[in-house]
C-alpha cells in the first residue's frame, strides 16, 4: 500500500532522442524566408495532428463536411418528425375506428371506405393549436433548438478549422484531395517528420518522430486504455443474480473524460498540461475530496438529464434499428467488439485505424470461437418453437397464397412478421450438426489478432467460464442496445456511488504515471513503453525491469505495446532500455527456433493447416498464422507432412520463433529476389535478419495485384501476431513448469542468453512431449464464409 500512494513524485523527463538535448527548448530556429507559413510554431499541437489524422482517416473535407451536414438535418429530422407523430396525426382515424367525411353509418356497424394518408393528418393550424397547448412539448423543442444551434456552430468553425488542415495537405504536405485516398497514414506522418524540418511546427525540438506525434494524438487515450489495464475505473460490476457483469458505454465514457481531461474542474488545466497542484503528494487527500466533489456534481447532473437523454437514446434506437431488425431478425443474434473490449485490447500508442484493423481481423476466429459452444437445452427448445411458429407460419401464408383478402384480416400482417422473427431468432440458437470445433485452436487464433488474453484462459478454452468472460470484449448487439438504452439511468449511480469512492486513487495514479516529455507535455509514463519503469518480469523483462507490482502494467501490455510500436514504425529508434529488451527478445527467438523445425517445412502445409482452421482468405499472412498454430498439433498427432516424413513434435512458441527467425528482410537484391517473406522495399530497421528463406516467390496474380503498401501492412501485423503468440507461449512456459524426456523444465531466462551465447548454437532435437502426445487431430470441418455481421451464436443462453 505504501508504493501505491507514494511510489514517485511527478517527473519531468527529456526526450530521449539525440536531437533532443537539454536545454533545447531555449534554442533560435532559423527558417527560411521562403518556407515561413502559418504553420510554423503551431501553439496547439495536439488539436493540429488530431485534424490531421481525423481529416485522412474520414477522406477529406468534401467527405467529413457532408457527413456533419447530415448529422444536423438528421438531430433536425428526428426532433421535427417525432413532434409531428405525437401532435399532428390522428390515430383513430389511421386506425379506422373514427368516421371521416366520405365514410357511411349503416345500422351500428361503420362500412368502410379506404381512408388516405391525408385523412389521417390533422391541418397545420388545428396541429399548431396542439404544440402551442402543450408546455413539456415547447420546452423538449426549446432545449433541441439550443443544442441545434450549437452544432451549427460546431459545424461553422468545423469548416474553417479543416479548411486550414486542407490547405496544408496541398500546400504543405504536396497532397492533393484526390490522391489523399492512395496514401497510408505512415506516409502523411513521414511527410509530417520531414516538414518539422524545414517549418519548425514544434519551436522546442529540432525534430519530431512517431512517437511524438501518437503522443499527441492518443494523449488522453493513453490515460484511458492504462486506467482500464490497473482496474482503475469501475466499470466491472457485481450484481444480484446477474454476476459479474461489466458496464461500459459511450455515455459513461464521455463522462469518465469529462471529469478527468477538458471539462469544468478536470485534472487538466489545458489540453497538453496536468494542472500543478495534482503533481504534488503533499494535498493528495485535499485534492481527492475535491475530485470526489466534481463527480458528484456531475453524476447529479446526469439525473438530472437523464429523462431527456433517454428520450433521445430510445428515439434513435428506434429510427436507426427498427427497419434493420424487420429486414433481418437475426441481425441482433450479430456480435461486435464492446467499448470495454476495445480498451482492454488496445496498445499503448495504437491509433483507431490500427486497432479497427486488428480487431477486424479477428472478428470472424472469435466468432467462430463464441460458435463452438452449445447449449443443448437452449437447441431442444429452440427446436420445438421454430416447429410450431414454423407451422402456424406457413398455414397463414397458404391461405395467403390462396386468397389475398386474409391480409385484410386484423393483425394477420403482425402475425406473418412475428412468426418470422420467432422462426430466425430460434433457429440461430440450432447449431450446424455438421460443424465439428476445436477451442483450443480457435481460442490460440483469435489471440494472434487480438493479443491479450488472461493466463487462465490458456487450457480452458473449452469451458463456460471463459466464454463467458469472452463475451464481455465480445458481445452481442442486441447487449449493446440494450447498454446503451440503460446507460442515462446507471451512469448516474456509477458516478455517485463507485467512481467518486476512488477519488484518491485516481489521484494517486495521475501523479505517479504523469510525466512531462520536452516538446510534448504531459503524458501517460506507461505510454513511453518504458521497460525499466512498466516492465513485468514474467513477461521477457526479468533483469531488465525496476518496476514494483504496482508500477507494472498488467498482462504484459508494455512489453506488447512495444513490439506492436517497433513493427508498426520501422523507422523509429527506440530509447537504450527498449532497444535492449528487443535485442533480447531476438536472441530468445534465435535460441528457441535453433530446436524447431525448419520454417520451410512448417510454412509448406500452410494450404492443409488453413483447412483445418477453416480459414478460407488463403492469403500469404493468414496462411503463415495458420501454420503457427495449427503445425504443433500435426506433428503431436505423427501425422506425415507433404513429403511423407514424419517430423517431431514441436510447440507453438517453437514453431512461431522458427518463422520469426527466418524472416528475411535483408535490404540486399540477391537476398529477397528469389525468396521472399515480405517484399524487397520493406522499410529500414528490420528486426531480423536470417539467411534462412521463408516462402518462395509466388506467381500467384492474386498476391501480385495487392497494393504493396497494402500489403507490407498486412505482413506487419502478421509478424506481430507471430510475436503475441510467442510471447504469449513464453510467458506460460515460465509460469508453469515444462517438461523434456518425462521431467519438466523450465525455459531459458533472457540473461542467460546474454552470458551464454553457446545456447544459440545448440541444435539438440527435443523429444516428444508427454503433453502433445496426448492431443488428437480431430475436430474442424470446412465451414462457409461468416461475413462480418455474423448471425445469433448457437451458444449457451444469451450472454452479455
Amino acid at each position: 500500500m505504501a508504493d501505491f500512494e507514494t511510489y514517485q513524485e511527478y517527473q519531468r523527463i527529456e526526450d530521449f532522442e539525440e536531437d533532443s538535448p537539454p536545454g533545447e527548448e531555449d534554442l533560435l530556429v532559423h527558417v527560411p524566408e521562403g518556407l515561413k507559413d502559418s504553420w510554423h510554431h503551431i501553439k496547439n499541437l495536439d488539436n493540429f495532428f488530431t485534424r490531421i489524422y481525423h481529416f485522412h482517416q474520414k477522406n477529406g473535407f468534401a467527405c467529413m463536411m457532408l457527413s456533419e451536414f447530415f448529422e444536423l438535418v438528421q438531430f433536425l429530422f428526428v426532433v421535427t418528425f417525432t413532434t409531428f407523430l405525437c401532435n399532428c396525426v390522428e390515430y383513430d382515424v389511421l386506425f379506422a375506428n373514427k368516421a371521416v367525411n366520405h365514410t357511411t353509418h349503416s345500422g351500428s356497424s361503420l362500412e368502410r371506405n379506404k381512408v388516405t394518408l391525408t385523412d389521417a393528418i390533422l391541418p397545420s393550424q388545428k396541429c399548431t393549436e396542439r404544440i402551442q397547448g402543450n408546455g413539456w412539448i415547447i420546452f423538449l423543442l426549446i432545449m433541441a433548438a439550443i443544442f441545434w444551434v450549437y452544432r451549427l456552430v460546431k459545424v461553422f468553425c468545423n469548416i474553417l478549422s479543416y479548411w486550414e488542415i486542407r490547405q496544408f495537405y496541398i500546400k504543405a504536405l504536396k497532397i492533393t484531395m484526390d490522391e489523399l485516398c492512395n496514401y497510408t497514414w505512415q506516409e502523411v506522418q513521414g511527410r509530417l517528420t520531414n516538414l518539422q524540418r524545414e517549418q519548425q511546427m514544434c519551436i522546442h525540438k529540432k525534430e519530431l518522430t512517431e512517437l511524438d506525434i501518437y503522443h499527441r494524438i492518443l494523449r488522453f487515450k493513453n490515460y484511458m486504455v492504462a486506467m482500464v489495464n490497473k482496474s482503475l475505473l469501475p466499470v466491472q460490476l457485481h450484481l444480484p443474480l446477474l454476476g459479474d457483469v461489466v458496464f461500459l458505454t459511450q455515455g459513461l465514457k464521455y463522462n469518465f473524460e469529462l471529469i478527468f481531461f477538458w471539462g469544468p474542474g478536470s485534472l487538466f488545466q489545458n489540453k497538453w498540461n496536468l494542472h500543478p497542484k495534482y503533481k504534488r503528494a503533499g494535498n493528495r487527500l485535499e485534492l481527492a475530496t475535491q475530485l470526489s466533489r466534481v463527480i458528484l456534481l456531475a453524476g447529479l447532473a446526469n439525473l438530472l438529464l437523464c429523462p431527456f437523454i433517454l428520450v433521445w437514446q430510445v428515439l434513435y434506437a428506434f429510427f436507426s434499428y427498427t427497419e434493420t431488425i424487420k429486414r433481418e431478425p437475426g441481425s441482433l443474434g450479430a456480435r461486435r467488439w464492446s467499448l470495454y473490449g476495445r480498451l482492454y485490447l488496445r496498445h499503448f500508442n495504437e491509433l483507431d485505424h490500427e486497432l479497427h484493423g486488428r480487431l477486424g481481423r479477428g472478428y470472424k476466429p472469435v466468432s467462430k470461437y463464441m460458435n463452438s459452444f452449445t447449449s443443448p437445452l437452449f437447441t431442444v427448445i429452440a427446436k420445438n418453437v421454430a416447429f410450431f411458429s414454423g407451422s402456424i407460419l406457413a398455414v397463414l401464408i397458404a391461405l395467403t397464397v390462396y386468397d389475398e383478402d386474409v391480409l385484410t384480416v386484423q393483425h394477420i400482417l403482425t402475425a406473418i412478421t412475428m412468426l418470422g422473427v420467432v422462426v430466425t431468432v430460434t433457429r440461430s440458437f440450432i447449431p450446424d450438426e455438421h460443424m465439428v470445433w476445436c477451442p483450443e485452436q480457435l481460442l490460440q487464433c483469435v489471440l494472434a489478432h487480438i493479443h491479450y488474453m488472461p493466463d487462465h484462459w490458456k487450457g480452458n478454452a473449452n469451458k463456460s467460464e471463459t466464454r463467458d468472460e469472452m463475451a464481455q470484449l465480445f458481445q452481442y448487439k442486441a447487449v449493446f442496445i440494450l447498454e446503451e438504452l440503460l446507460s442515462p439511468i446507471v451512469t448516474p449511480f456509477i458516478l455517485i456511488f463507485f467512481l467518486r469512492h476512488k477519488s484518491l486513487e485516481i489521484i494517486d495514479f495521475f501523479r505517479n504515471f504523469t510525466v512531462e516529455v520536452v516538446g510534448v507535455g504531459d503524458i501517460c509514463s506507461f505510454a513511453q513503453m518504458d521497460i525499466r519503469k512498466h516492465g513485468n518480469p514474467q513477461w521477457l523483462s526479468e533483469g531488465q525491469t525496476e518496476a514494483s507490482v504496482y508500477q507494472q502494467a498488467e498482462n504484459g501490455k508494455t512489453e506488447l505495446s512495444l513490439m506492436h510500436f517497433t513493427i508498426k514504425n520501422p523507422r523509429w529508434h527506440p530509447p537504450q532500455e527498449s532497444s535492449f529488451f528487443i535485442s533480447h527478445l531476438k536472441e530468445k527467438v534465435h535460441h528457441d527456433a535453433a530446436g524447431a523445425p525448419p520454417a520451410q517445412h512448417i510454412l509448406s502445409e500452410a494450404p492443409l493447416f488453413s483447412s483445418l482452421l477453416s480459414n478460407e482468405s488463403g492469403t500469404a499472412p493468414d496462411n503463415l498464422l495458420a501454420s503457427v498454430i495449427a503445425h504443433p498439433v500435426l506433428t503431436a498427432s505423427g501425422l506425415p507432412g507433404r513429403d511423407r516424413r514424419f517430423v517431431q513434435p514441436s510447440t507453438t512458441a517453437s514453431a512461431a520463433a522458427s518463422v520469426l527467425a527466418s524472416l528475411s528482410t535483408s535490404q540486399q537484391p540477391s537476398r529477397t529476389r528469389s525468396h521472399i517473406l515480405l517484399p524487397s522495399t520493406y522499410p529500414e530497421n528490420p528486426m531480423y535478419r536470417s539467411d534462412r528463406t521463408v516462402i518462395e516467390e509466388r506467381s500467384d496474380s492474386r498476391i501480385r495485384s495487392i497494393n504493396r503498401s497494402a500489403l507490407l501492412s498486412e505482413f506487419a501485423s502478421a509478424e506481430m501476431s507471430l510475436h503475441a503468440i510467442y510471447m504469449h507461449e513464453v510467458h506460460q512456459q515460465s509460469s508453469l513448469p515444462q517438461q523434456v524426456s518425462g521431467q519438466w523444465q523450465a525455459s531459458v531466462p533472457l540473461g542467460d542468453l546474454q552470458s551464454n551465447p553457446g545456447f544459440l548454437s545448440q541444435s539438440s532435437q527435443p523429444e516428444s512431449l508427454s503433453g502433445l502426445s496426448q492431443l488428437r487431430l480431430g475436430g474442424w470441418t470446412e465451414e462457409e464464409e461468416i461475413v462480418n455481421e455474423t448471425p445469433a451464436l448457437s451458444g449457451s443462453g444469451v450472454g452479455s
